[in-house]
Parts: C-alpha cells; structure tokens; sequence
C-alpha cells in the first residue's frame, strides 16, 4: 500500500509522497525534495548512486539492491538470491528492520 502511494528516491534513500512530490514540482523543485539532487531517469546513474550509498555501509542502501538482486530484471541486474541474502543480511547486522522480512 505504501508503495502505491510514494516514490522511493535512490539518491538519499529516502520514500516521498506522491502528494508531497507533486507539490515540490508545482513550487519549481525539480529535483529530489530532501536532498536537492536531480532526479535520474537512467538506470546505469541510479545503480551508480546506489552503488555508492552501499560503499558507504547505508543500511537502506543495502537492503535496497538486496531486493533489486531479489526480484531481478530492475536496473539492469539478474536476479541472484545468494547475492540478495547476503546484502538483505548486512543490512540486518547495520540494524535494517526491512532486511529482516526479506
């Protein structure tokens, strides 16, 4: 349900509300409303900034590509289940309570 309703922006890790999207680009904000960043629309810069959060030991970052190697076919990846658990399980030692669930 929460997925229907917000955006998941790569660039700061942070889930924004349709509704509170719409408003930034109705007040001239192009880009990412928490950190400013433009918004990728490449998968190979979105992955290269994912990427980087999880160099960073980004725990949500992490869990994140955890389910792109999940479910496969999103950025480009292939799916990959043993790749998926072993981020889904670092991200659960730096305390991620979604990497838990998956």
């Amino acid at each position: 349900l929460m997925d229907e309703h917000s955006v998941f922006n790569v660039c700061c890790m942070k889930r924004v509300c349709v509704g509170c999207h719409v408003t930034a680009l109705k007040r001239g904000m192009k880009g990412c409303p928490f950190c400013r960043r433009p918004l990728s629309k490449n998968e190979a810069d979105v992955l290269v900034l994912l990427q980087a959060r999880v160099v960073k030991k980004d725990q949500e970052a992490i869990n994140f590509l955890g389910e792109r190697y999940g479910h496969g076919g999103k950025l480009g990846l292939q799916k990959d289940l043993k790749k998926a658990v072993a981020l889904w399980t670092e991200a659960a030692e730096l305390g991620s309570l979604k990497a838990l669930y998956n």
